[in-house]
């Protein structure tokens, strides 16, 4: 049985300790605040709650999967549903795309009523061009640690590859809105759309097919849930507890060093920024995080408009409205993001992108990027893709340091929930069984 530590209860931490201690390790998780979760989570004030972070994802196969090789199967303690529409987009001419999930032939009606029949054919033609890139990076990238000797000739190319998003969007849709819909995922995230891979734009082809799904009541439940998993798998949890850094001896890991002491470790598992461990520090001197949009969550009351659970208002600034969170009867808990040139109040910049719920605001909460990175340790949307090098200058599963490994956002495969449970998943595979 060897001894594992894992740095960050964030979903990463979470997942990688539910898996290794399933494997029969004897694990540690180390979180520096005072709950688990990261930014899977709640915000409550005055009977209104909101998700802090993420309020649905991709690919539910990956928490199932997370749910199996750790204990019970998901659907005895969590109901995963699909979202529908995946989302609203509201471009600037006015245009309006209720975007379904998990159908070919629904995107191709949906977009094809909303921007005109080419363009519905255009935006099918692009999203199914995805789907040799997905079988590629899903086989070599994604399920399973790269390995260079033994990835596909597909999968090399795909990660050696110029293209970037950008120049990809320009060549295969002229037209705007499509563009905008297109790179949404990346720009949102705090990404330029040049400095992205195009392969990453394999997440459209991910929402077609597969769907979007959330966890009625908020997916904050995940954080309860997973540490009632590791209270269960008998995995020691140490709560305000940050680590300072890793101990290496002749070129090994043997512990973490907490302000209290060391603990020793086997291996250790990193599920937060790296470089926040002086150990790593120095080989991911050449990345930059992503940075979070500015969030503001609401309590409205009163009637309000008929609006899916997500909705895109694309512009400068860009808005995301998320209408999902818990509210008194009567009352509406909203959430709003923004993103890019927000030179007024979020709320006010929402009235001027066409919904207006602002004297309507009985209870407010806001949170800056900078909040945010405080508040959890680091940016849970990874590393800042700066070109293809991107690739090389953050760290991957396995890292220089012996016996240490990465897991969560900043780190093979990248930021979001799948990716980051596939992460942890990675990990798992390389320590394997003790």
């Amino acid at each position: 049985m060897a001894r594992v530590v894992v740095v960050g209860g964030g979903f990463g931490g979470l997942a990688s300790a539910a898996r290794l201690a399933k494997l029969g390790h004897d694990v540690t998780l180390l979180e520096a605040s005072e709950r688990l979760g990261g930014a899977i989570g709640y915000v409550e004030a005055e009977g209104f709650r909101w998700d802090s972070g993420p309020t649905t994802t991709l690919l539910p196969a990956v928490i199932r999967d997370l749910f199996r090789k750790s204990g019970r199967a998901a659907e005895k303690e969590i109901d995963l549903v699909p979202v529908e529409p995946a989302q609203r987009h509201r471009f600037p001419d006015g245009s309006v795309l209720d975007l379904p999930g998990a159908s070919r032939a629904a995107q191709l009606e949906a977009v094809g009523s909303a921007l005109g029949e080419e363009a519905g054919r255009r935006w099918i033609g692009y999203v199914d061009d995805f789907a040799e890139v997905w079988e590629a990076l899903r086989k070599d990238w994604f399920e399973r640690p790269w390995s260079e000797e033994h990835a596909g000739k597909d999968a090399r190319s795909l990660l050696s590859s110029r293209l970037t998003l950008q120049k990809l969007v320009q060549r295969e849709l002229r037209d705007e809105r499509l563009r905008l819909l297109a790179t949404h995922r990346a720009v949102f995230d705090g990404h330029d759309p040049r400095n992205v891979p195009a392969w990453d734009g394999v997440w459209c082809y991910v929402e077609q097919n597969f769907g979007v799904w959330t966890l009625p009541g908020g997916m904050g439940q995940l954080a309860d849930v997973l540490a009632a998993r590791l209270e269960t798998r008998g995995v020691t949890v140490l709560t305000g507890t940050p680590a300072v850094d890793l101990v290496v001896e002749s070129g090994r890991v043997v512990g973490v060093r907490t302000p209290s002491g060391s603990v020793d470790a086997d291996h250790v598992v990193c599920a937060i920024d790296p470089r926040r461990l002086p150990a790593l520090a120095s080989y991911v001197a050449r990345t930059m995080p992503a940075i979070p949009p500015s969030i503001t969550h609401i309590g409205v009351v009163g009637e309000v408009p008929d609006l899916p659970a997500e909705v895109v208002l694309h512009g400068d600034p860009t808005l995301v409205l998320r209408t999902t969170g818990t509210a008194p009867d009567g009352a509406h808990a909203w959430t709003v993001l923004g993103r890019g040139r927000l030179a007024e109040d979020i709320v006010v910049a929402l009235h001027r992108a066409g919904i207006n719920v602002r004297d309507q605001v009985e209870v407010r909460v806001d949170r800056s990027p900078r909040e945010l990175v405080e508040e959890w340790g680091g940016s849970p949307l990874g590393v800042l893709w700066q070109g293809r090098r991107t690739l090389t200058h953050r760290l991957g599963t396995r890292t220089p340091v012996d016996g240490v490994y990465m897991a969560g956002a900043h780190t093979t495969p990248g930021a979001g929930l799948p990716s980051v449970g596939l992460s942890a998943s990675l990990v798992a595979q390389i320590i394997g069984a003790a």
